[in-house]
């Protein structure tokens, strides 16, 4: 499962989805908002996104990780709108029977959406300007 989501994202929820009878290991990576990025202080992210190019590429990321890796369950959600300080932008999370197996598709997961899913950031900063950033 891949999602964009304008609403906080459940993190409670989504690690309940990873429950599954063989799942030895869970795995979960939650990307948050931090107050500063290359020596300057940040108080907020916004995102944007294609929506439907994004879930679509983020699925097929699902689907190589869920491939590639002995994993149970799989799952990504990325925020779009305006973040605070905090809040979580990018979640991602595998069971998997074994660490090593769990830990590789989160890392790939993860790794992948943040190449290749068209979602795009906008740092603001505390002296009151803003700048996107290039992936």
């Amino acid at each position: 499962m891949f999602a964009i989501s304008e609403a906080p994202i459940d993190v409670v929820r989504l690690q309940h989805g990873l429950e599954a009878d063989g799942a030895g290991a869970v795995v979960c990576f939650e990307g948050r908002v931090r107050n500063h990025n290359e020596g300057r202080a940040v108080n907020g992210l916004s995102y944007q996104a294609y929506i439907e190019l994004a879930e679509a590429e983020g699925r097929r990321i699902v689907e190589e990780a869920r491939g590639r890796f002995e994993v149970e369950c799989i799952s990504c959600v990325h925020r779009v709108g305006d973040l605070a300080l905090g809040d979580v932008a990018v979640w991602a999370g595998v069971s998997a029977g074994h660490r090593a197996a769990a830990f590789d598709a989160c890392r790939y997961m993860i790794d992948e959406v943040k190449a290749r899913v068209p979602i795009w950031k906008r740092e603001h900063y505390v002296e009151g300007t803003s700048k996107w950033l290039h992936p």
